[in-house]
């Protein structure tokens, strides 16, 4: 099935009553058949349902379907996508290792990366990733996961996959993506070699600013990377937690199993049931959706372009732009509605994002209403002024996410807040 149709019906076996309409199954627990069914469910020798911090049958159905949409074998729903970052570290890092990770990020990975991973005692290391040839350098025995975005936010970016998947698949070091920005409709990572793919639900997702949320991705045959590989030695040995099971020798996902089975049994960042629910009836209009943000950023950026008052603008849909030919190359179809663009101050930025009318001054993304950031002083305001500029967010940057409104009405706006 092309992925319009996995985005409506993938992962739903209609329940016994026949609903076309996935249920919410708002719960906490479920009864077991008797102690023996419960006894088997914790040991691992039947799957089923325990707790819903561990699983339920709406999030299941949120995961099959992100899963399929994203080309992966599995997928774990988490209660943020700033979970959904931690948890992806989390389970291959501990004390004493490193990881790799893009300067280009949104400003919660990189204050994650660069401070509170810290006192897990796990140490980053940062690659600027126009420059991925960077990234070989850094790796060591302890080096974990190299972790960057699809398109990146705010500097709006395109990653070469083919050049970092190289470097890692030479070192058996493990890849992830954040896949937020271009969602699985523009590109589907593990299709390039990548290994696990994140996202924010929160964002295009939704659709409309609705639930908080993240998932995390496992491509298929993942084992093959970690089976026997020192760097993962944790899925290779056994888990006294569990009565000593090996994760890498189950014939099973053993990316998210271990991360369900350990982080969520453990950290509990789990998505609700309602929550669950709102990504499942985002996904329906998802491929739709993602046409028109595409099509609108394209107009907005060709019209910012020809701007007097406007110094760059960063979309990698227009021809001009440094990031084109990649753009081309990995997301043929579209390069989202996320947009940033430079003009000559902070003060000048500021005063622009505080003029538009239709634009509102928020601080998300992927909401069918558009969005303005001047993430200099917001997102990214933790960050040093090198920092900035390395994570490609000066002072006079603003992003622009551009809803779902008619494109010559957001034209009008931004016309007005530039004059």
């Amino acid at each position: 099935m092309n992925e319009q149709t996995l985005a409506i019906h993938a992962g739903y076996d209609k329940d016994s009553m026949g609903t076309m309409a996935v249920p919410i199954y708002q719960t906490t627990a479920y009864e077991f058949k008797d102690t023996e069914h419960a006894a088997n469910l914790f040991e691992l020798k039947e799957l089923g349902n325990i707790y819903t911090r561990l699983m339920n049958p709406t999030t299941d159905i949120f995961e099959k379907r992100f899963a399929a949409l994203e080309h992966g074998v599995a997928a774990i729903g988490t209660a943020s996508g700033m979970a959904a970052i931690f948890y992806a570290i989390a389970n291959v890092a501990e004390a004493g290792d490193n990881i790799i990770v893009a300067k280009q990020v949104y400003g919660g990975t990189t204050t994650l990366t660069g401070h509170t991973i810290k006192r897990f005692g796990i140490e980053t290391r940062y690659f600027d990733i126009t420059n991925p040839s960077e990234i070989e350098a850094l790796i060591d025995e302890k080096t974990k996961i190299i972790l960057f975005e699809s398109i990146t936010n705010p500097s709006v970016d395109v990653a070469d996959f083919d050049a970092i998947v190289a470097i890692a698949k030479k070192h058996n070091v493990m890849t992830c993506v954040d896949n937020t920005v271009a969602t699985p409709i523009f590109c589907k990572p593990i299709d390039f070699g990548c290994d696990i793919v994140v996202h924010s639900a929160s964002k295009y997702t939704t659709g409309q600013g609705l639930a908080l949320g993240g998932v995390v991705v496992e491509r298929e045959n993942l084992v093959e990377l970690i089976k026997d590989n020192p760097r993962y030695s944790h899925f290779n040995e056994p888990d006294e937690s569990y009565h000593g099971l090996v994760y890498s020798d189950l014939p099973l996902p053993l990316f998210c199993l271990r991360m369900r089975l350990s982080l969520l049994r453990d950290l509990g960042a789990t998505p609700s049931p309602f929550n669950s629910w709102l990504y499942i009836q985002g996904l329906e209009t998802l491929p739709l959706r993602m046409k028109q943000h595409a099509l609108s950023a394209l107009k907005i950026a060709e019209f910012l372009e020809s701007h007097p008052k406007v110094k760059k603008v960063n979309y990698p849909g227009l021809k001009s732009n440094v990031n084109y030919t990649l753009a081309q190359k990995y997301f043929p179809k579209g390069q989202s509605g996320l947009l940033s663009f430079e003009v000559s101050s902070k003060e000048e930025a500021q005063a622009i994002a505080d003029s538009t009318e239709i634009f509102k001054v928020v601080v998300n993304i992927g909401d069918s209403k558009s969005i303005i950031t001047h993430p200099a002083s917001t997102t990214h305001q933790q960050l040093s002024e090198k920092e900035l500029i390395e994570a490609g967010v000066p002072g006079g940057l603003i992003r622009l996410s551009v809803g779902l409104e008619d494109t010559q009405n957001l034209i009008d706006d931004l016309s007005k807040a530039l004059n």
